[in-house]
C-alpha cells in the first residue's frame, strides 16, 4: 500500500484542528486534516455564548461555521479516519496509521483529537448506553419530550444540559455529588430559575435501573441512605478524558493522560505538536483550543522551515 505523503498532518475535527487548518492554508502548506468525525465536543455542546464575535449560538451551529470557514479556503477534511497510532520513523518523518487501513507520512503532526466523556462506572451503564443512557444531551435530548430525565454532573456541561432539557422534558432532576456547582454563575442562575428542574446535591449515583431501556436510577444521599428516582432518560456529564492514546509511548503525559506541551504547543518529540483539550492546558474552552491550534501551526511552520535549511 502506497502511503500518502504531505508536509503536515492535522488530526482531529474540532476547534484546535480547524484553527490550525485555516492558518496552514494561509501559509501555503501541503497538508491534510484527518478525523474520525467533525466538530468533536464542540458539536455536542449546548448553548455557546462566550466565543468572540459569535454570541448566542450553540455547539452544533458553531461547528457548522467552522466547517464552512474551511470550505471557503478550499479545505475538505478527510472524515471517517480513525487514527490508531503515530510512529516517528528513522528518517524523522511520522507514520500515521488508521484503523481503516490507510497510512499517511508527514514531516510534522498536530494532534487535536480532543476528549471523550468520562463514564460513571456503575451497574448497567454500559448495557443501557443508547437505550436511555447518553453522554450527549444536544444529540439525544430532543428524543425525550415531556419525559422525566436526570442530568448527572456538577460543571458547565451538566448545567447546560439541565437548561436545555428544562425546555424539552416535563421534569428534570440534576444530580450533583457535591454540595455546589463548579460551573459559571450565569448558568447556575439560569438553571435555578427553571420551575421543572429539581436539583439534588450530595448525591452519589450507584446504579442505573432498566430492563432493555432506562427506567430509573439509584443514588446515596448525604446520609448514606439509598434512594431511587423514576426517569426515562439519563444524561451523564461528569468530565472528559483525553484522546491521547495514539501518540508514541515516549510522549510525555500527565497522570490524567493529557499530552504535555510547551507554550508553543510542542511535545517532547520534535515535529510532534498537540493543541486543545487533549493537552495539559488547564482551561478547556473552545476559544482556548482555537488559539492553541494557531500556536501549534505557527510553531510547526518554524519546524518545517528549519528542516529545509
Amino acid at each position: 500500500m502506497e502511503n500518502e505523503r504531505v508536509d503536515l498532518i492535522i488530526i482531529g475535527g474540532s476547534a484546535a484542528s480547524v484553527s490550525a487548518g485555516i492558518y496552514a492554508v494561509r501559509r501555503n502548506l501541503n497538508f491534510k486534516i484527518i478525523s474520525k468525525d467533525f466538530g468533536g465536543e464542540v458539536a455536542t455542546s449546548g448553548e455557546v455564548d462566550n466565543y468572540p464575535g459569535i454570541p448566542d449560538t450553540d455547539g452544533l451551529a458553531l461547528a457548522e461555521k467552522f466547517k464552512k470557514h474551511l470550505a471557503d479556503y478550499g479545505v475538505e477534511p478527510e472524515i471517517g479516519i480513525e487514527v490508531e497510532k503515530i510512529t516517528k520513523q528513522e528518517d524523522g518523518t511520522f507514520l500515521i496509521s488508521a484503523k481503516e487501513g490507510k497510512e499517511y507520512v508527514a514531516k510534522a503532526v498536530i494532534v487535536g483529537t480532543g476528549v471523550h466523556p468520562r463514564e460513571l462506572n456503575v451497574s448497567r451503564e454500559k448495557e443501557l448506553r443508547h437505550k436511555g443512557v447518553s453522554y450527549c444531551t444536544v444529540c439525544d435530548g430532543p428524543l425525550f419530550p415531556k419525559k422525566t430525565v436526570a442530568i448527572i454532573g456538577g460543571g458547565n456541561s451538566a448545567l447546560e444540559a439541565g437548561i436545555m432539557m428544562a425546555d424539552i422534558a416535563s421534569h428534570v432532576y440534576v444530580i450533583n455529588k457535591n454540595s455546589f456547582f463548579k460551573g459559571d454563575q450565569i448558568l447556575i442562575d439560569n438553571l435555578s430559575k427553571k420551575k421543572n428542574v429539581e436539583i439534588i446535591y450530595n448525591a452519589m449515583t450507584t446504579e442505573i435501573v432498566g430492563d432493555g431501556f432506562v427506567s430509573g436510577l439509584k443514588y446515596k444521599d448525604s446520609g448514606g441512605a439509598e434512594r431511587e428516582l423514576k426517569v426515562d432518560g439519563i444524561f451523564i456529564h461528569i468530565g472528559m478524558l483525553p484522546n491521547s492514546g495514539i501518540v508514541p509511548e515516549n510522549v510525555e503525559k500527565t497522570k490524567a493522560g493529557e499530552i504535555v506541551v510547551s507554550k508553543n504547543c510542542e511535545t517532547n518529540i520534535p515535529g510532534l505538536f498537540a493543541a486543545g483539550d487533549v493537552t495539559d492546558i488547564p482551561f478547556k474552552q473552545i476559544v482556548v483550543a482555537a488559539g492553541q491550534g494557531t500556536a501549534a501551526l505557527l510553531q510547526a511552520v518554524n519546524y518545517l522551515n528549519r528542516l529545509k535549511q
